[in-house]
């Protein structure tokens, strides 16, 4: 199948919203349960860094980065949400999605990505390695989904390109 990277509109914000709700419900992608408004979501994601993988009008999958602190030495930090619809995985889309969302990233000055995953999402721990996440720590008991404890690794990359001085 045939997609492209593109910017997300709102407009795209309802199939981006059903892709969600599946990552909601397989319960290994998130602990949220419930999808927010278009406006709480527009709110906590940084909105140049909003990417989607787009076939004709179907959205295959998305891709966003969230602040991780709204102090200004942390400008340079954010953490990835990468999804990819039900019907559209295992086709290379979260890898596009991704590595356009490192370029786009670093375009706007962002030297660190994070990743909070859960340790069995085996899928997106390999998609955070295969574009260079390295695992720098596990986070025991971090929260709880559907009343059991989960664990939760966290990844990062560090740019080699945003962020680096010369001094």
């Amino acid at each position: 199948m045939d997609y492209v990277i593109d910017s997300m509109k709102a407009s795209d914000w309802e199939q981006v919203r059903a892709i969600y709700l599946e990552g909601l419900a397989s319960r290994s992608a998130t602990f949220e349960t419930a999808a927010p408004s278009w406006e709480r979501w527009d709110a906590s994601h940084l909105p140049q860094e909003r990417l989607v993988a787009r076939a004709g009008d179907r959205i295959l999958g998305w891709a966003a980065l969230s602040p991780v602190s709204g102090r200004c030495v942390y400008a340079g930090v954010a953490e990835v949400s990468v999804y990819v619809g039900a019907g559209f995985t295992r086709r290379g889309v979260g890898h596009a999605l991704l590595e356009a969302l490192i370029a786009r990233s670093e375009e706007h000055g962002i030297w660190t990505l994070q990743a909070g995953v859960f340790p069995e999402n085996v899928a997106s721990l390999a998609l955070c390695r295969k574009c260079g996440f390295r695992q720098v720590g596990r986070r025991e008991r971090l929260g709880r989904l559907d009343g059991v404890w989960r664990d939760v690794l966290l990844l990062e990359r560090r740019s080699r390109v945003a962020g680096v001085s010369s001094t």
